[in-house]
């Protein structure tokens, strides 16, 4: 239980300190860590994301900052496509679902390494407007087809990797929504938490009804989550966003790594 709760808090931390993509370290950490396969460590990452997402999406409500309308058109389509990336986690080799992983995580880490150096840059050098722009009235969406299909087909993406990898999907999602809407970047990382919730939600019932999620092991890690992302956002404030990117990074690559070699070491 110890082992579980201390995972958790580190998990929680990370969350905290990178933002909504950091909890894809949630199941490396529980493969690592208490000797998990992928199958085993998805559901109970899953939950601990989304119960971390659910938290900062409740503070981003209160603060008005979460367009819930995107959000629930993304959930929606993220949600239809969990079970099947669920379904998918129990019949595919444990074996390429923790390549496939790592390829997802390497793939994180260059973008985020890549990203770092431009937190600062304006958010106005846009070449033409994204599909999704707000009412200048309003501050709502200005609801089209494309605005519709590039925000469902996220979605869709963030539930499929969701349910197969145990990943909350927010490396998907904070940059879908940087790249298709005018949303600044409080709100985007508001709406995927929002996102995140609802589409782990979704994971997590279902592993729960198919017998797959082990709550011995996920309440502590649960709990450990929380505590860690609470303590963790009171340190994030003291440190430089683009450092604390670059760090989750080169720890993300390291992983990777890890997970390529155990993988093919063990390969017969």
């Amino acid at each position: 239980m110890q082992l579980y709760l201390f995972l958790g808090v580190v998990t929680g931390a990370i969350l905290a300190l990178t933002g909504a993509g950091g909890g894809i370290l949630a199941v490396p950490l529980l493969i690592f860590g208490a000797g998990m396969s992928i199958a085993q460590a998805g559901p109970i990452g899953l939950l601990a994301v989304g119960m971390a997402a659910a938290l900062g999406a409740g503070l981003g409500l209160r603060a008005h900052i979460v367009r819930y309308r995107a959000a629930l058109l993304i959930a929606a389509a993220g949600m239809l496509l969990s079970p099947i990336g669920l379904w998918l986690a129990h019949r595919v080799d444990n074996r390429m679902l923790t390549v496939a992983f790592a390829l997802v995580l390497a793939f994180v880490a260059y973008r985020t390494f890549r990203q770092a150096g431009r937190q600062g840059a304006a958010a106005g050098a846009r070449a033409a407007p994204p599909p999704c722009v707000r009412n200048a009235g309003t501050g709502r969406f200005v609801w089209t087809a494309p605005c519709a299909r590039v925000l469902a087909m996220a979605g869709a993406v963030a539930g499929l990797l969701s349910g197969m990898l145990g990943v909350g999907g927010g490396f998907v999602m904070v940059p879908a929504l940087r790249s298709y809407t005018d949303l600044p970047m409080d709100a985007v990382v508001a709406t995927s938490l929002a996102v995140i919730a609802m589409v782990s939600a979704t994971g997590v019932v279902s592993s729960a009804v198919a017998g797959n999620l082990d709550v011995v092991a996920a309440l502590p890690f649960c709990i450990g989550g929380l505590a860690g992302m609470l303590a963790g956002r009171l340190v994030a404030t003291r440190l430089a966003g683009a450092h604390l990117q670059r760090g989750f990074a080169l720890v993300a690559a390291m992983v990777a790594v890890g997970l390529l070699w155990r993988t093919v070491a063990g390969w017969h």
